[in-house]
């Protein structure tokens, strides 16, 4: 074959496979508001747009020593995290599994057989003899003659052996005519970057609870330290009242001094208690970053994290900032391009295939042109009658994809409600707070009052005691709102993205352009102590 025909068979292969069937991808429509419901609540911001761009770690905006030193190790420790990045090597694998299909399968084949036996040596030895003969005559010429012959033959005993082989090189390619493998590649290529976005998000809804469990264990603290304060104003009031029933003063019966006992006693039983949670939020801290329970020693701190001050932009910026909206919207991808290897069922497979190599036998001059052998074929397989099912399978494909288009849109309404409800948990937590701090400043100066009163004999013990078990639930409540409004901040971050873009997907054909694995490196050191 010429090169000119060579060059001419490639274009039309080319030209051939150039054709893709099934619908192309467009994004399908989702609905997004023009700005949130919410108005942001005081510390957040609306963006600018030099405020939209990757925060990267967003945990040290909380100002917290235990989350500085434990939020880089969640990316490689964390083995739900692990088991994600493990999922996406996988699917960046079977992108290369089907790219692999559009180019040919080359191979070599080669052997070697040697036979023997009598079948292979027969020769044979033929022996002749006699064939004379006498003759008289007499004047009427008249003779006589004998003779006679003999042949004898002997079969060589002796085995013979032969040696033969072949040396062939193959080489096949079914062609991508109308796109099959291509929507294949297209599609394995959407799920790796769905996969992706999944690590992402896994990552980052790891890294906000290992920041809600700190911030639990931080809020258990300082209920020990409260509980400790309320256990100490209890020992000195019933200190109070025993002094007094030692002195006589009427207005401190019998029963004041058991009831200063029994408070003191329950708020004792509420410290001991509270060592309960503050201990499984230790535990649950060292699962998140991959170590047993015993290798993590968290320190009692006396400071709660801070409430940080995070912009907030435009709805539409969650469509790239939130990486369970750009995997819903890769699978959805994934699910279109599906639909065109469905469609490419209908069309014939057409393959090419060439051998060219040698055989001899015997072995000697195996490589001699005289012995060279060469093959060309084509191919061709089209389904004439399936009795539908091509057709259920485009079906199939179709729906799933609708299926896609219907996670995608509701994960993006989910994202807006996730959003308003952080805003308004902070709205309403903040003007909540602000009444608390009024109260439980007025509840402790009504317990210095009754206090003082009790000591000066003008009220009983009951008095003392209600004031400060108003104090208690005051401070209580107080604590459980600043951390609902510390987990909401998290939650919030996590809600806008956590600083990830969809601009950060990978290529998975481009092995340059991978992730690299998080544990060849170790994490970062922890920072200093301010």
């Amino acid at each position: 074959m010429t090169s000119a025909r060579i060059c001419y068979l490639l274009a039309l292969t080319t030209g051939l496979t150039a054709c893709m069937v099934g619908p192309d991808y467009h994004r399908a429509s989702a609905p997004v508001a023009k700005q949130f419901k919410e108005q942001p609540p005081e510390g957040w911001t609306q963006a600018s747009p030099s405020d939209a761009a990757p925060k990267g770690d967003w945990w040290t905006d909380f100002h917290d020593p235990l989350l500085d030193k434990l939020e880089p190790q969640v990316a490689v420790s964390n083995q739900t995290v692990r088991q994600d990045y493990a999922t996406y090597l996988q699917a960046v694998a079977e992108v290369k599994v089907a790219r692999a299909q559009l180019f040919p399968v080359l191979g070599v084949t080669g052997s070697v057989t040697r036979q023997g036996g009598p079948g292979f040596a027969g020769t044979g030895v033929t022996t002749t003899t006699g064939n004379t003969g006498t003759g008289t005559g007499t004047g009427t010429g008249t003779g006589t003659g004998t003779g006679t012959t003999t042949t004898s033959g002997t079969l060589n005993s002796r085995q013979g052996a032969v040696t033969s082989a072949t040396l062939e090189g193959t080489a096949s390619w079914t062609l991508d005519i109308w796109g099959q493998v291509r929507r294949l590649v297209e599609e394995n290529s959407a799920t790796a970057q769905a996969d992706e976005a999944t690590l992402a998000n896994a990552t980052l809804s790891e890294q906000a609870l290992l920041a809600t469990t700190v911030i639990e264990l931080r809020v258990a603290d300082a209920l020990i330290d409260l509980n400790q304060k309320t256990v100490d104003a209890y020992r000195e009031a019933l200190r109070i009242t025993k002094a007094q029933g030692a002195a006589g003063i009427t207005a401190t019966p019998p029963s004041a001094v058991i009831t200063a006992e029994v408070a003191l006693e329950t708020a004792e039983s509420s410290l001991i208690g509270s060592g309960v949670a503050r201990a499984q939020y230790a535990h649950a801290i060292a699962v998140l970053v991959g170590k047993n329970p015993e290798d993590l020693d968290v320190p009692h701190s006396t400071a709660l994290p801070a409430l940080p001050t995070v912009p907030i932009g435009v709805p539409s910026i969650l469509l790239e900032r939130r990486p369970d909206i750009a995997s819903a919207e890769r699978t959805m991808k994934a699910q279109n391009a599906a639909v065109g290897v469905a469609v490419a069922a209908y069309y014939p497979t057409i393959s090419l295939s060439a051998a060219g190599g040698f055989t001899q036998s015997p072995l000697n001059g195996l490589l001699h042109a005289s012995n060279h052998i060469w093959s060309l074929g084509a191919n061709g397989t089209e389904t004439l009658f399936d009795f539908g099912e091509r057709h259920a399978e485009v079906q199939a494909a179709r729906a799933a994809y609708e299926a896609a288009v219907a996670n995608y849109r509701n994960i993006v309404l989910t994202a807006f409600e996730d959003v308003e409800n952080d805003l308004s948990g902070l709205r309403i937590l903040s003007q909540q707070q602000k009444a608390l701090d009024k109260a439980v400043a007025d509840a402790g100066r009504g317990t210095e009052i009754a206090l003082a009163e009790f000591k000066a004999g003008t009220v009983d013990y009951t008095t003392v005691a209600q004031a400060q078990e108003v104090q208690l639930a005051d401070e209580q409540t107080l604590l459980s709102v600043q951390q609902s409004r510390l987990t909401d901040a998290v939650s919030l971050i996590a809600d806008l993205g956590g600083g990830w873009s969809a601009a950060n997907l990978h290529s998975p054909s481009n092995p340059e352009s991978l992730p690299p694995d998080p544990s060849e490196s170790p994490p970062p050191p922890p920072p200093k102590a301010p």
